[in-house]
């Protein structure tokens, strides 16, 4: 379905973890989402930030009308985003890019996170786990501070879903060693690959994490989904900014032809 704009009035907003805002929006546009693509919000409060921000979900709930979104405040448009109140209304743009894909062949799936990147591995999650596909799942962060608590207890539930042959497993990493193993996400996915046989591998966060992820995948012969991130201008193909490069030649833009790619498509 072709993103088009939509209105959308503010639930609930407040801090997930350090540095991370949880926003849960009522919108139309929730029944038209797929996992793993994402909305462009319009932040108001500033004529002169054209520009709208890009949000991957974590859940849309098409029977209510509600969106779930995470995001890192790092800049003065999502300190503004984070300053929204229940009741405040704006428009937002989506459903916006390419999403998630089931995998191709039978088996368990392994979800790798690190960062602000959870939020579209949890939708992957509720993806497979309503098709009946277990998963275990690793998630990184730099410090226990920014691990999102209520996405992590998600992920548990999620496992525990008697109608999917899940792993039951939700492995946490940090670079600090403050929680979980010490060091990279990449370091307990060598761990995992070690211990058990994965049809697929569903990745997103920093670039070279995801780097690192596709890498494992291809070297165990896993076919493995990658959500990237890139400075998206317009959010729908327009502006051409948000160029990936790929490994046959040439580029796809983030926006559109992604944010999901096939690992092995890109040039990392």
């Amino acid at each position: 379905m072709s993103a088009t704009q939509h209105d959308f009035e503010v639930l609930s907003c407040g801090q997930a973890a350090q540095d991370v805002w949880h926003m849960s929006i009522h919108s139309e546009v929730a029944a038209e989402l797929e996992p793993g693509q994402f909305v462009n919000i319009h932040v108001p409060g500033d004529g002169a930030h054209i520009l709208r921000v890009p949000l991957s979900f974590s859940h849309a709930d098409s029977k209510n009308g509600v969106v779930e979104l995470y995001f890192a405040v790092v800049g003065e448009g999502t300190q503004r985003l984070a300053a929204m109140a229940p009741g405040d209304r704006s428009t937002l743009v989506g459903p916006c890019g390419v999403g998630w894909k089931l995998p191709a062949r039978q088996g368990r799936a392994l979800l790798v996170a690190g960062g602000i990147g959870l939020p579209p591995i949890v939708a992957a999650a509720r993806m497979l786990v309503s098709a009946g596909i277990g998963f275990d799942a690793v998630v990184g962060a730099q410090t226990s501070d920014k691990h999102v608590e209520d996405l992590l207890d998600c992920l548990r539930t999620l496992c525990k879903d008697e109608g999917c042959d899940c792993a039951r497993k939700v492995v946490l990493t940090t670079d600090n060693g403050t929680r979980g193993i010490a060091g990279f996400t990449t370091q307990a996915m060598e761990g995992l690959l070690a211990e058990n046989p994965y049809a697929c591998v569903y990745t997103c966060g920093p670039h070279p994490m995801m780097a690192g992820v596709a890498h494992l995948a291809k070297g165990s012969g896993i076919a493995c989904q990658a959500s990237l991130e890139a400075m998206m201008g317009c959010g729908f193909g327009a502006c051409s900014c948000c160029n990936v490069a790929l490994k046959g030649g040439g580029y796809a833009l983030c926006c559109s032809d992604g944010p999901v790619f096939d690992a092995e498509e890109v040039a990392w």
